[in-house]
């Protein structure tokens, strides 16, 4: 095992490998926006995708990403050559060449069982393959990176040629040899093995280590690997990915600075991870897995009661490391487990000072059970949770007044459903009544709501309803059933979740989407 911390170089897939993931397409404008944030975050290698004649795309990034001027090297993807093809006159080594990339990345075959019966050719042509497309790639890069695709599933099976394979791209000059779990099904135990193997009977080599999730091992094998001596590891940004996903940087970057002192990226860079985080997962589309570890919304959120007293006491008696060095921060959950430490935490962020046995304490805390024995929950609606503190210390009056609303649904013989919302509005002893049409009730409600307010209050133009979610609380009564409504809302500068609660959805979802105007006019 390796003794201490060892140079490592992170290479990032992101725009290849997760822009391979289901349900995932970046266009080429995500790509350089992303290859820009990856380059702030100190990523040494960005992998920009796979040049070829029909991959439009990823063949404009690399001539876009070039007057970028960054700091991260770009690498550009692709695979040997094809079997009975010379290697100077094959059209996937010549698109690599064309990118102007000073990396290139191949993959190539360990596995016997993909050379003879994936690619449909022999083991010494394959070994060929490699040798052949690593020295010719020698000649037009400054760095090549070679992929043992499904390394380790090779290995396991025909050990002999697997190290074959290492070889024929080592002795062609490959600056280094990454052992890859394609398959994502390998466990840490048997990573750790195979490659003290590799190490063992390759020494005088630079190894690399790239897994896949498939059993949900891959941040594990990945930094096991280099605590036993890799200096290069893949991964994607929040673990995007074929299949089950990639192993996560955002997981194997702090584990490695901050559990075993490995120097990857600087303080101030690790303190951008969370951000980073989110940041792609806007760009892509993707809804952020609140229980990502770091980075994650819940990552450092405390609801049981418990909980909360011993973080308040001394952080690190529930929290493995300080949320502020990935750029995260602590929550406190508001809910039915809350206790009277979890509310003072949570004032605290409104107002300094209070005391534990503050009357003003114990009256919020009545107030929030009184409201979640209504059907309320808090845990994902901050600003609702807080416009009821503003209002029982005195500090928030109401910028309006709903004077009545009033939501039309018809069918019309189209088969078309139309949906209208009048609503009277008062501000500051002004009415405004108006009118609006939208894609269903609550959307009209929406619509209506802001055309009132918007003479009055510019400022809610900015404010975007980012998610819309209805729970129903007790199904047993059928559809009289109360429901809950939680509304995500964000502005260029935040994001804020509000909640409504009824026996009827309109209402509910009013509520929330009042609480969500409110709270926009109250923080400015």
């Amino acid at each position: 095992m390796s003794t201490k911390p060892h140079s490592v170089d992170l290479y990032d897939t992101t725009l290849r490998d997760g822009n391979q993931a289901l349900g995932i397409s970046l266009s080429l404008k995500d790509k350089l926006m992303i290859a820009e944030k990856l380059n702030e975050l100190g990523i040494n290698y960005i992998e920009g995708g796979w040049p070829n004649p029909t991959n439009t795309v990823d063949t404009e990034f690399y001539a876009k990403v070039k007057k970028m001027k960054l700091k991260a090297k770009i690498a550009a993807f692709g695979s040997t050559k094809r079997p009975g093809n010379k290697v100077s006159e094959d059209p996937f080594m010549q698109a690599l060449i064309t990118t102007g990339a000073h990396v290139a990345t191949i993959f190539g075959k360990s596995w016997d069982l993909h050379v003879k019966k994936v690619i449909n050719t022999t083991l010494e042509e394959n070994l060929t393959m490699i040798n052949d497309s690593v020295r010719f790639l020698k000649k037009h890069f400054d760095e090549v990176v070679y992929d043992a695709e499904h390394f380790f599933d090779g290995f396991k099976a025909n050990p002999e040629y697997a190290m074959k394979t290492l070889l024929a791209a080592k002795d062609a000059g490959a600056d280094c040899l990454v052992l890859c779990d394609t398959n994502g099904g390998l466990l840490p135990d048997e990573a750790v093995e195979i490659f003290r193997v590799v190490k063992s009977k390759i020494n005088d080599a630079k190894f690399g280590v790239h897994m896949h999730n498939d059993s949900g091992c891959a941040e594990a094998s990945s930094c096991l690997c280099v605590i036993e001596g890799a200096s290069h590891v893949q991964g994607t940004m929040n673990g995007l990915g074929e299949r089950c996903g990639n192993a996560n940087l955002c997981t194997i970057i702090p584990n490695l600075q901050l559990k075993r002192g490995f120097n990857l990226v600087t303080p101030e860079q690790l303190k951008m991870l969370t951000p980073a985080s989110l940041y792609v997962a806007e760009l892509a589309n993707t809804t952020p897995n609140i229980r990502h570890p770091y980075v994650g919304e819940a990552a450092f959120s405390h609801k049981a009661g418990a909980h909360a007293d011993g973080v308040r006491k001394v952080r690190r008696s529930f929290e493995h490391t300080d949320p502020e060095t990935v750029g995260n921060s602590r929550q406190f959950v508001v809910s039915d487990q809350a206790g009277a430490s979890t509310i003072l935490e949570k004032l605290s962020k409104i107002k300094s000072g209070l005391d534990k046995k503050d009357p003003i304490v114990k009256k919020v805390l009545a107030k929030i059970k009184e409201m979640e024995a209504a059907g309320y929950q808090f845990e994902a609606a901050d600003a609702s949770f807080e416009l009821i503190v503003r209002k029982v210390f005195g500090e928030f009056k109401e910028p309006f007044t709903v004077k009545a609303f009033r939501v039309i649904e018809e069918k019309r013989e189209s088969g078309e459903t139309y949906s209208e919302a009048t609503i009277q509005v008062i501000e500051d002893g002004v009415l405004e009544h108006t009118a609006a049409e939208g894609d269903g009730p609550v959307n009209a409600l929406d619509n209506a709501l802001r055309k009132a307010l918007l003479k009055f209050f510019p400022s809610i133009k900015g404010v975007k309803l980012d998610d819309y979610k209805v729970r129903v609380l007790d199904g047993k009564d059928g559809t009289a059933a109360k429901v809950r409504v939680l509304i995500e809302s964000s502005d260029k500068l935040s994001r804020w979740g509000t909640v409504g609660v009824s026996e009827n959805i309109i209402e509910a979802s009013w509520i929330a989407l009042i609480d969500s105007l409110m709270y926009k006019l109250m923080k400015g």
